[in-house]
């Protein structure tokens, strides 16, 4: 029988929730922003279409693809460079900030009317800080969920996306640096918000479990009135990748296997150390130009 699916509902009804799924690209946050969308939250509308390279669909909407490039374009940085540096609001003066922070906050007027919306674009991650800004200044409580996944896993789904659309020539080295990058900012940039670390192949194993944790940590009701479609969507050939091994260190440093040493740790709900990651961030920023 046909059920209609129920909204998603704050604890707290006063303010509507702006639920931003960040991380690197590559770690399921297609996935993830579909699931929430199954589970009661609305997403934007005008999203991008399905491809060969994600014939699920990217669940991204286009106004933020396009307001995101513009605002890189003029910070001259681009999502694809490897800077970690957190200039959102110290590279550009007071002036152009608040005309990005502007240009972000009118995306937020054509969100539907919902308690809960999820927002999901990749290059948000790189810029946390103006569009935190801009969901406050819309009126919109902000949570988010940070998707991670094995970086070899991540890295080996870059390499084959680049080697299909040739937009970059790709590598180990340039892929464990755009992972380091995306997954330090997502965290860096969460903390202070309600948040919560959803492991890829975790989602996968168990999609009922994960959605329980993200709900309890975040104090939003996610309703699974259709489990059926909910199974059919992540079905096990989501995943093309697999790697339970060590993590490779391209580097020659110590820089990635703590990170997602800490952030598994953390989507398991244990213990994790975030002096670790800030050391990471502090090593990575002095030397990131080296690359």
């Amino acid at each position: 029988m046909y059920r209609q699916r129920q909204r998603a509902q704050p604890d707290t009804a006063a303010r509507p929730v702006a639920l931003f799924v960040l991380g690197f690209g590559r770690s399921g946050t297609s996935t993830l922003a579909r699931l929430l969308a199954l589970c009661g939250a609305e997403l934007p509308t005008r999203l991008l279409g399905a491809t060969k390279d994600n014939p699920r669909g990217y669940w991204e909407p286009r106004v933020a693809v396009h307001v995101n490039e513009q605002i890189l374009r003029r910070q001259g940085r681009s999502g694809y460079d490897l800077s970690i540096r957190m200039e959102q609001t110290t590279a550009l003066d007071s002036a152009a900030s608040a005309d990005c922070v502007a240009k972000i906050s009118a995306f937020f007027t054509t969100l539907p009317d919902a308690p809960v919306v999820v927002i999901k674009e990749p290059k948000i991650t790189a810029l946390i800080d103006l569009w935190f800004e801009a969901a406050r200044l819309a009126g919109y409580d902000i949570r988010a969920v940070i998707a991670v996944r094995h970086p070899a896993e991540a890295i080996a789904s870059i390499e084959k996306r680049a080697r299909r659309q040739n937009y970059v020539r790709s590598s180990p080295e340039l892929g464990g640096a755009w992972w380091l990058k995306y997954t330090l900012l997502a965290e860096r940039g969460t903390r202070g918000v309600p948040r919560v670390f959803v492991e890829y192949a975790n989602l996968l194993e168990n999609w009922r479990r994960e959605v329980k944790r993200i709900s309890a940590a975040l104090e939003i009701d996610l309703d699974t009135p259709d489990e059926a479609e909910i199974d059919k969507f992540l079905s096990p050939d989501l995943r093309h990748h697999r790697h339970c091994g060590s993590v490779t260190e391209p580097f020659g440093t110590d820089w990635i296997a703590p990170v997602y040493a800490g952030l598994t740790a953390a989507a398991r709900d244990e213990p994790w150390n975030q002096s670790e990651l800030d050391r990471v961030f502090d090593a990575y920023r002095a030397s990131e130009y080296g690359f």
